[in-house]
């Protein structure tokens, strides 16, 4: 049989105010507040009773008052006070309670009130911060592989500091591209590249040196690739120098490569202000590996590829005036290619393929 001695206490109307506001503003549930706050009022309890095993907090949703309560079973013998209490004290104390059974005797500290406010106010504090810290989360988890606007807030130890908005990330020196300098102010164009939960918020790392920042610049720019008329196949890119991509379209009526250039070169170009001048090359996609690694050579003509499927390589003759051009300053067009195709190219001019 269960009872309870209840002595009647001041409600606490302000916090329930306060909960009922909380969560219509920051949709975060009273139910969970309530939760929180017994649990950390029965954590302070430990420090008084000792054992909290038996020791439960009741905190009424309507009025905000605090209750401790101590469950006692009823025992022939009393071994241990705190949890048992003897069957000849309870029938005094509780008429028709039997033997092992379960009485509830209220055991509110004096200063409980005092105590209880505290610690409220500390876990209404603490879930706020957990779930606007969560929101914050996933917000940007959403924009996760996507591109988001910084404004640059300032450089220091070779980190710039970039504002996101409602949160900072930190554009390290790894994913800065070299020839890029930015001042305070200057909204700038992020890819993120991953998006981590920690106690002090979300992690956003961001980079300006990632492939894909080309590709989603691109999407933002064309509509055809938004209505899925155009597709970017792939891309390569050496950071501040040069990239390639690859486009098709699924649409014979529309050009893929005139679709991404613009009119007088107005989508491309919006991308190369964005990536401050780096050159951009826009060529077609194949499924033809021989005529694919022709147009990834670009802006280079091409006599002849030889691929070798298997391998995965392909040799290429250019006439002699282009080669060159072919292989790019330092190799630079030869190694965009190869990444773009997935074929180790080999670029001999006319003249060299015949003395072979």
């Amino acid at each position: 049989m269960k009872k309870k001695t209840v002595v009647t206490q001041k409600g606490n109307p302000e916090l329930i105010e306060a909960l009922n506001e909380i969560e219509k503003e920051k949709d975060i549930s009273k139910d969970i507040l309530l939760e929180a706050i017994e649990n950390s009022l029965l954590a302070a309890c430990k420090n008084q009773f000792g054992k909290s095993d038996n020791i439960r907090v009741n905190l009424d949703p309507e009025t905000g008052e605090f209750h401790v309560f101590q469950d006692k079973t009823v025992v022939e013998e009393v071994e241990d006070s705190s949890l048992q209490m003897s069957l000849t004290e309870a029938q005094v104390k509780y008429p028709g309670t039997e033997l092992n059974g379960i009485v509830s005797i209220e055991v509110t500290p004096k200063n409980f009130g005092r105590i209880a406010a505290q610690k409220a106010k500390q876990v209404v504090v603490q879930k706020i911060r957990e779930e606007e810290r969560k929101v914050l989360y996933d917000q940007y988890y959403t924009k996760e592989r996507d591109i988001v606007t910084g404004i640059v807030q300032r450089y220091s130890n070779g980190n710039y500091n970039i504002n996101l908005g409602k949160t900072d990330a930190i554009l390290t020196l790894q994913e800065q591209v070299e020839t890029e300098h930015f001042s305070p102010r200057d909204r700038i164009k992020l890819y993120v590249t991953e998006v981590k939960d920690t106690t002090r918020g979300p992690r956003i790392i961001i980079s300006r040196t990632h492939p894909e920042l080309v590709k989603r610049l691109f999407e933002y720019e064309v509509a055809e690739i938004q209505n899925g008329v155009v597709e970017i196949k792939n891309v390569s890119r050496e950071a501040g120098s040069r990239s390639k991509i690859a486009v098709y379209s699924n649409n014979p009526d529309v050009d893929a490569v005139g679709a991404c250039v613009g009119m007088n070169g107005a989508r491309v170009n919006a991308v190369v202000d964005e990536l401050r001048g780096e050159k951009i090359d826009i060529v077609e996609w194949n499924e033809d590996p021989a005529i694919f690694i022709e147009h990834a050579l670009s802006p280079s003509k091409v006599v002849s590829v030889d691929v070798d499927l298997e391998e995965k390589t392909a040799r290429v003759v250019v006439p002699d005036y282009q080669l060159s051009l072919a292989i790019g300053k330092e190799g630079q067009n030869a190694r965009l290619a190869a990444r773009l195709t997935g074929y180790k190219i080999d670029i001999k001019s006319e003249t060299q393929s015949l003395t072979e």
